[in-house]
């Protein structure tokens, strides 16, 4: 079993930058992934990084602005976002499993999720 405990969101301008968390505790060598869920939308990959940290994946969307990162020290996986949108409004899910992937299926345990909200 794996806990996931999001934290770091918040109300930022557009333009701005944000710093997600996610702290694990129980089996920690898994790959991480960040999601997104907007209101009316589906659940959305944002990216996710391998339990080395050696490979990462970014949706098309926040390339270029995101970067995930791990500390297995720590047992804590980040979200940096910067130049941030109305857009990447949304509840924003941590989540554990196998395989480093963008599929939501493959992923066995979820965070309860952190509210970014970006404003014009």
């Amino acid at each position: 079993q794996v806990q996931l405990v999001e934290s770091g969101g918040g109300l930022v301008q557009a333009g701005g930058s944000l710093r997600l968390s996610c702290a694990a505790s129980g089996r920690t060598y898994y790959a991480m992934a960040w999601f997104r869920q907007a209101p009316g939308k589906e659940r959305e990959f944002v990216a996710a990084i391998s339990t080395s940290g050696g490979t990462k994946y970014y949706a098309n969307s926040v390339k270029g602005r995101f970067a995930i990162s791990r500390d297995n020290a720590k047992n804590t996986v980040y979200l940096q976002m910067t130049s941030l949108r109305p857009e990447d409004t949304a509840v924003y899910y941590c989540a554990a499993g196998r395989v480093v992937t963008a599929r939501t299926a493959t992923y066995d345990f979820w965070g309860q999720g952190t509210q970014v909200t970006v404003s014009a």
